[in-house]
């Protein structure tokens, strides 16, 4: 069963399309801040978007593997919409909302900021970071062998 799902092209089609991200990003965020952070190889948010990577590159190995005629096919497009949209919508909204509370919470706070949990803000992304993922995703699930 394990050998089955390491034989799975689609699966890693997707692993490498997060990992071109994530590794993209960390470059980029590192150029950008004249500094690496090994953070930005696993956390969320930034450019270019890797879920919206991951989830391009499957829904391309799923049409180059089952048709775009196949349910799997509609499966992958409709789960990669979901995901690109709420990339843009609800998580990016949530790292705006938590860098207004970050600003409020540390300007005038009586307790010194270590005391204090900052909230994550990189969680989502803007139209053009989830544009750059999804490229990168559709090239690799292009190119990568089924």
């Amino acid at each position: 069963m394990f050998s089955e799902l390491l034989a799975n092209r689609v699966l890693w089609i997707a692993v490498v399309s997060w990992a071109a991200a994530q590794v993209l990003k960390a470059l980029i965020d590192g150029v950008r801040r004249k500094g690496f952070s090994i953070e930005r190889l696993f956390g969320a948010g930034g450019m270019p978007s890797s879920h919206s990577s991951t989830v391009c590159g499957m829904t391309a190995g799923v049409a180059r593997l089952c048709g775009l005629e196949s349910p799997l096919f509609t499966v992958s497009l409709v789960v990669a919409c979901i995901v690109m949209y709420d990339a843009t919508g609800v998580r990016r909204a949530a790292g705006e909302h938590a860098k207004l509370l970050n600003q409020l919470l540390f300007s005038k706070t009586a307790e010194p900021p270590s005391a204090q949990k900052m909230l994550k803000e990189f969680l989502g992304h803007t139209p053009l970071q989830v544009l750059a993922g999804a490229a990168l995703g559709i090239l690799i699930g292009l190119v990568m062998p089924i």
